[in-house]
């Protein structure tokens, strides 16, 4: 395989395409954003993640990847476009269904297809009859002596902040729609990954990555629950947990405001979609989950005691330490609401990952972005929402916040 097409240049798609890449393989990476295909063509990386703005400036200087807005022809194409949720919680697969349609006309037969994007069950095998709509001349299996097509899934299961190391070190699980495009896929991802690279089915590895996302949702439910009772009762939720973890068999997770990501936030409901009468305990741990920000607004509400001319510190926005990633973000998400219950109040955002507000925030006059210090300075009330390294490290009284109300959402203060 010389030639490589990856669709879809973010999270997930750009580090694949230039590790791949930075492992002599001619990689054409294909983005619908002209933004991003020509940070790509410069050597730059549109978002912040560890060395990877290295792999991409060595691989473009060595002539091995190059980015496009459309699809070129190539020995194998991986999807990696954004699988979000639409409704009542339906699957969105009108990305997958693009990039499909995109690379139909280019194919030969002959190559590899994978989809990376974490899909709900049975949307691999979606994929390739979409691509076959396009393409009546192809097949799957070789039926009929059309020329095949080789269909296969290989979620991503990296954290962001170590990408780069984990495309390399983590297992893999590929499931293919034949053996054969499994195989195939296997030798592609042996270029780079010295993981164990394990196969199933392409339905079996995508319910895979749908219920590793969900073991963790469920457990940070859990933590997340015990948040609000040990609240009610007056206890110390964190130190609760610091002691039942002393027992050799016990190891909750940390609470928070919410849980955010393009992944544990949104890979459980895909199972709860395929079968919801039998997803009962991954439909509360979604709900758990998705009303925890709610209960952050309470405190707020508690703290300020009555009063709207004050300003508010939002600590934070993105979905985890340390990166500028604000998909499905409780944090971005209470501080909107924030902005909304309290209109004539200022709130001041402190994000150090990014230089600018996400558009929904930018737009309300109440909002603005500022440093650390300077929402410190100003705040009646301060709510921190991501346990970002810079806000750890930060010294409370140094910041003068011993005299004002404080809403720890993630024990950093307490």
């Amino acid at each position: 395989m010389e030639t490589v097409g990856v669709i879809g240049l973010g999270y997930i798609g750009l580090p694949t395409a230039a590790i791949l890449a930075s492992s002599d393989v001619s990689v054409v990476g294909v983005d619908v954003s002209q933004e991003t295909v020509d940070a790509v063509n410069r050597g730059a990386v549109p978002f912040v993640e560890p060395d990877l703005g290295a792999y991409v400036a060595g691989a473009v200087s060595h002539g091995k990847l190059r980015a496009t807005m459309t699809p070129e022809p190539a020995d194998a194409f991986i999807i990696a476009v954004p699988t979000p949720f639409q409704g009542d919680h339906e699957p969105d697969l009108s990305y997958i269904e693009s990039a499909a349609r995109a690379i139909a006309p280019v194919l030969r037969g002959g190559e590899l297809v994978i989809l990376e994007s974490t899909s709900p069950p049975g949307a691999t095998q979606q994929m390739a009859e979409w691509i076959l709509e396009v393409r009546t001349d192809l097949s799957i299996d070789g039926a009929d002596g059309k020329p095949a097509i080789h269909v296969a899934h290989c979620p991503e299961r990296v954290l962001p902040g170590r990408v780069m190391i984990e495309l390399v070190t983590n297992d893999r699980i590929v499931g293919g729609l034949t053996r054969e495009a499994a195989q195939r896929a296997k030798h592609l991802y042996e270029i780079f990954c010295r993981g164990s690279i394990l196969l199933t089915d392409a339905v079996t590895a995508e319910m895979a990555k749908l219920v590793e996302n969900s073991f963790r949702d469920v457990n940070i439910a859990f933590a997340n629950e015990l948040s609000l009772i040990a609240d009610g009762l007056g206890i110390d939720v964190w130190e609760l947990i610091e002691l039942a973890n002393h027992h050799p068999r016990v190891n909750i997770l940390q609470p928070g405001p919410g849980v955010g990501g393009h992944c544990i936030a949104v890979d459980p409901w895909f199972i709860v979609d395929a079968l919801p009468d039998k997803a009962r305990l991954i439909r509360t741990a979604r709900e758990v989950n998705d009303g925890k920000p709610a209960w952050v607004l309470d405190k707020v509400r508690e703290a300020v005691a009555g009063r709207t001319d004050l300003t508010i510190a939002a600590l934070g926005l993105a979905f985890k330490p340390d990166i500028d990633d604000l998909r499905e973000s409780p944090a971005r998400r209470i501080v909107a609401d924030l902005a909304d219950e309290f209109p004539q109040a200022s709130i001041a955002v402190v994000e150090p990952h990014i230089r600018e507000l996400p558009q929904e925030l930018a737009n309300r006059r109440n909002v603005e972005l500022v440093s650390l210090v300077d929402a410190a300075a100003k705040a009646d009330v301060v709510v921190l929402l991501v346990d970002h390294t810079a806000f750890k490290k930060a010294d409370p009284v140094a910041l003068g916040l011993a005299d004002k109300a404080v809403v720890d959402t993630r024990g950093v203060w307490r």
